[in-house]
């Protein structure tokens, strides 16, 4: 099988955010888990939204949801460290896009992973993938969008 390869252009990435890798998130080979990163790429991409005051519904009517996930891992992460989460949003489409991820280990310079992670928006009344609301599209100007 082919390994997997994360580039993303410089431009993509408008947010950053630092969290602590914390013991509890590390594994048997003394080093950051996979299922510990996926929790810190989903709190990094709340960050992010939030910023950006995308917010939860409160009504539970439209939000979005993840769709896929694909990680690349560079480098490992130990207890305490330190990462940064630089996170942008590209491939706009009707539905969705990508949210992307550089997480990076600033205290020596090593990147740790990249990340890409699909979403669409979602309507939990009617139970169907709905169109990107106008407000959502306009946050992002930059972005390249496809219908």
């Amino acid at each position: 099988m082919a390994r997997l390869q994360l580039q993303f252009p410089e431009d993509a990435f408008v947010y950053r955010t630092t969290l602590t890798v914390r013991i509890t998130d590390i594994n048997a080979a003394n080093h950051l888990s996979n299922d510990a990163m996926i929790s810190m790429i989903s709190e990094a991409r709340a960050h992010f939204l939030f910023n950006h005051g995308i917010t939860e519904p409160t009504d539970a009517q439209c939000g979005i949801i993840v769709t896929d996930l694909a990680t690349m891992y560079r480098a490992e992460a130990h207890a305490r460290d330190q990462l940064l989460f630089e996170i942008g949003v590209m491939d706009f489409n009707r539905y969705g896009g990508d949210i992307v991820f550089r997480i990076s280990r600033p205290a020596d310079g090593s990147l740790i992973a990249t990340a890409k992670s699909g979403f669409v928006f979602f309507n939990y009344r009617s139970k169907k993938v709905q169109p990107m609301p106008d407000d959502f599209r306009a946050r992002f100007p930059k972005v390249n969008t496809l219908s």
